[in-house]
């Protein structure tokens, strides 16, 4: 009698945790929601949280207050929301440099695995590799070969020593065998006009900002690196159709929290997002900004996450990067 008491008590006890946990949910947020971007303003992860800040508002009844807190390859904002209240009043729109910074740093202040609670990946931006117009190089074959007769002399860009556009060029060096050079710039503008006056011979980046070029020839796209040809430019090849199926780099764009926030706060979170940005008026805004929608649930969000940062640790250590 006393066993069955005492899984009735349990039980009973489970169900007031519970319930309690979705009456929370459902009165959250009850004061405005700082969302944290770790980046600077104008870039595409800031664009993407002032698209969505008005409309979380409009569904949550409360102000989405935007916060950019640049610096360290995304790693200043990302340790604010870690080190937050977890009750989830502070997120984070995130890219995926946190996937690659564990590999790159020997001590950060926070694990994102362990002190972040993924809430929904939002979009993600296919890489493509560009070349000049006037470029003799006219595929990846081409450049792999020019490569290998000039080792050492092939010079890329990047966004800086972390960045998505850096680790899809050590991995395109270890897939193919070449050695290139790396030039990293501050920003994606930069990378731009290094690319226009010859200063580096090739990169990857996002279509949005070198659409323009590419549209008047003075640039030309060798090929995607995504699993399968992008709707924005489907004449453009993926490095599998080029022999190297290894190459597969999205640059992606996801909301978490700090972790220990409430299970039915972050469902409750998840489920207005992924509202938002399917409204038709909110997708059409998205998607101008070079990106693909693409929503997951938390679970299968954490479960991405731990993947890359696993997947950028043996890059990096393929490619005998020493960790800062």
């Amino acid at each position: 009698m006393t066993t069955l008491r005492s899984i009735t008590a349990i039980l009973a006890g489970a169900w007031l945790a519970v319930s309690i946990a979705d009456a929370g949910a459902q009165s959250y947020p009850t004061r405005p929601v700082r969302f944290v971007v770790a980046a600077a303003p104008g870039g595409t992860p800031d664009i993407l949280a002032r698209i969505l800040a008005p409309q979380l508002l409009e569904q949550l009844g409360q102000p989405v207050i935007v916060d950019n807190r640049p610096g360290a390859t995304g790693n200043i904002g990302a340790e604010v929301v870690a080190r937050a209240q977890p009750d989830g009043y502070t997120v984070l729109m995130a890219t995926s440099v946190l996937a690659i910074s564990p590999a790159f740093y020997r001590k950060l202040a926070f694990d994102a695995a362990r002190d972040l609670a993924a809430v929904t990946m939002v979009a993600a931006q296919s890489m493509f590799m560009f070349v000049q117009g006037d470029s003799p190089v006219k595929s990846v074959a081409e450049l792999i070969a020019l490569a290998k007769s000039k080792p050492g002399r092939v010079v890329y860009a990047s966004f800086g020593n972390g960045s998505p556009q850096h680790v899809a060029t050590e991995l395109l060096q270890i897939v193919a065998g070449v050695k290139l050079v790396h030039v990293p710039y501050k920003s994606g503008g930069l990378m731009v006009t290094a690319l226009l006056s010859g200063e580096v011979q090739t990169m990857f980046l996002g279509l949005a900002p070198a659409l323009p070029h590419v549209k008047s020839g003075r640039f030309r796209t060798l090929a995607v690196a995504s699993a399968k040809r992008s709707p924005t430019a489907p004449d453009v090849p993926t490095f599998a159709e080029a022999g190297l199926p290894e190459v597969v780099v999205d640059n992606w764009l996801g909301v978490l929290t700090t972790a220990g926030a409430p299970a039915g706060t972050i469902a409750r979170l998840n489920g207005e997002i992924a509202k938002a940005v399917q409204l038709p008026a909110m997708a059409e805004r998205i998607v101008q900004q070079g990106v693909e929608i693409n929503t997951q649930s938390p679970r299968e969000f954490a479960a991405f996450l731990r993947a890359e940062i696993a997947r950028w640790g043996k890059v990096v250590r393929a490619a005998g990067i020493e960790p800062q």
